[in-house]
């Protein structure tokens, strides 16, 4: 005969299985929203050092350490999926919420030089559904900003319109050098243009 506590045991999540939903909940509502997923090899980090870094991240920048397995759970089925080989070992994991990303990496970058930790470095990104590996990461530390884009795109927008200007300055100019040459022997003088009426 099975008592009611054991029954009703079975029905309801073990505590530290309700924590484990509860974090991996936590880590999917990080996610959303989110435009690139980075995991930091943080063994022997202190936590002095973690604060440091969080401290240093740009506002739309979020530093988090997690179990790699609740990790592993959270980007199940997500476009993050493909981060899941890096979720071991121990990690940090860094959330960036813009596509502001270059200045989301360098002040981890800056704090690499700083502390002389080669050895914590990315693990891997997912940035736009691609995974990025360690070696990967000169190319999303080398993305233009925002502001740099804007920059070029209205340059490529402002360049024919300078050069139209250019031509029909030029154009002008050499009518306004011929009109005021002294007429050569034999040709007629030019008339005079005549005053704008009022």
């Amino acid at each position: 005969m099975t008592s009611v506590r054991s029954s009703a045991a079975s029905l309801v999540p073990s505590i530290r299985g309700a924590a484990e939903l509860v974090r991996q909940e936590a880590l999917r509502r990080e996610l959303d929203g989110c435009q690139l997923l980075a995991g930091i090899w943080c063994h022997g980090l202190t936590v002095a050092q973690l604060r440091s870094i969080r401290a240093s991240l740009p506002p739309t920048a979020r530093l988090l350490v997690t179990k790699n397995s609740d990790m592993a759970a959270a980007v199940e089925g997500t476009r993050w999926e493909a981060l899941k080989p890096c979720a071991r070992g121990m990690n940090a994991w860094l959330f960036v919420r813009s596509d502001e990303i270059p200045p989301a990496l360098k002040p981890y970058r800056d704090f690499q030089k700083e502390w002389k930790l080669q050895l914590n470095d990315f693990t891997g990104a997912v940035y736009e559904g691609r995974l990025y590996g360690p070696d990967d990461f000169a190319q999303l530390e080398a993305m233009p900003t925002r502001a740099q884009s804007y920059q070029y795109l209205l340059g490529c927008l402002q360049m024919p319109a300078v050069n139209l200007l250019a031509v029909l300055r030029a154009r002008q100019e050499a009518m306004l050098a011929q009109a005021d040459k002294p007429p050569a022997e034999g040709e007629p003088a030019a008339p005079a243009p005549e005053p704008a009426e009022k």
